[in-house]
């Protein structure tokens, strides 16, 4: 059975007042995606991240007369112009089926893999394999700067060891570890749903004996061998303090979410604390963004 999917390009602001006159007009689903590559990487406590321009879909029965629907629509927004749009119609088959041609398996170094559900497992014998489903919020691991962290963990032994992932998300670098030998991960987000999530994932990849979530209040006083955080250069200037103090001698401090001209801010704010070295390890680069490693002097 065929169904009828509109979307309408609309900003930040109109996103609600849209999604809830096509949910009053009998919409049987409504969805959100980016309109231009934006990335939207840490969340204030809360909110619901939008990017400025996005693309709003909603789905109804191929019975629904579009004409009516719009003018429906204008009566209920009060207005006489609405915003640009695209109607088509979408056979069941392929609505089923659109996500898998966004979101596939993805391999980040030699052996991690972040794998969704219905598609085979990869034969590779060293394989490790996250399972995570389209849809989940706060990310998939395809951004460059979860794809950077992700590469490091695969080339870099974290077997036995406790490590922190501040500003988890999805708990997608928390999983990793935990998958990669870990034997203790705390996964820590200023946001209660990032913590639901990554819980729920965890549980879906069997690694939830390993990780345990915390808001950044409660975090344990316990020294980590490794500190992970893919979040943002302001948090991240603010924080320098509090990761010397969640890292012991020697561990090993990973930071994304950066662009290239802030590294050299960020190593500035770290170096009293920090040993940024001058290997190649030391820094990495995907796009316009960057991933930095120091070690805890």
């Amino acid at each position: 059975m065929p169904w009828q999917e509109i979307t309408f390009t609309l900003a930040a602001a109109q996103a609600t007042v849209y999604e809830d006159a096509l949910t009053a007009a009998g919409a049987l689903s409504v969805t959100l995606r980016d309109a231009q590559d934006q990335p939207i990487l840490e969340p204030a406590p809360e909110a619901t991240p939008l990017w400025d321009q996005l693309l709003l879909t909603a789905m109804f029965d191929t019975d629904v007369v579009m004409g009516d629907l719009l003018e429906q629509l204008k009566i209920i927004l009060e207005t006489q112009q609405l915003a640009a749009y695209q109607v088509e119609t979408l056979q069941d088959r392929e609505w089923r089926l659109t996500w898998k041609e966004h979101f596939r398996p993805m391999r980040f170094g030699q052996r991690l893999w972040i794998c969704p559900s219905g598609y085979d497992k990869p034969a590779q014998t060293d394989a490790v394999v996250i399972d995570l489903d389209p849809g989940l919020a706060f990310g998939t691991g395809s951004h460059p700067t979860t794809a950077l962290c992700l590469q490091w963990l695969d080339q870099h032994s974290v077997e036995n060891k406790t490590v922190i992932d501040y500003g988890c998300g999805s708990g997608i670098l928390a999983i990793a570890a935990a998958r990669l030998g870990a034997t203790r991960v705390i996964a820590v987000d200023n946001d209660p749903q990032a913590l639901q999530a990554t819980m729920d994932n965890a549980r879906l990849n069997r690694v939830d004996s390993i990780v345990s979530t915390y808001l950044p209040g409660v975090v344990p006083a316990s020294l980590a061998e490794v500190l992970l955080a893919n979040i943002l250069l302001e948090p991240l200037l603010d924080l320098a303090t509090a990761f010397a103090s969640m890292l012991q001698e020697g561990g090993d401090l990973l930071m994304s979410g950066i662009l290239r001209p802030q590294q050299e801010t960020l190593i500035a704010a770290y170096a009293n604390d920090f040993d940024f070295g001058a290997d190649g390890d030391a820094c990495g680069q995907q796009e316009e963004w960057v991933r930095l490693h120091a070690i805890r002097k």
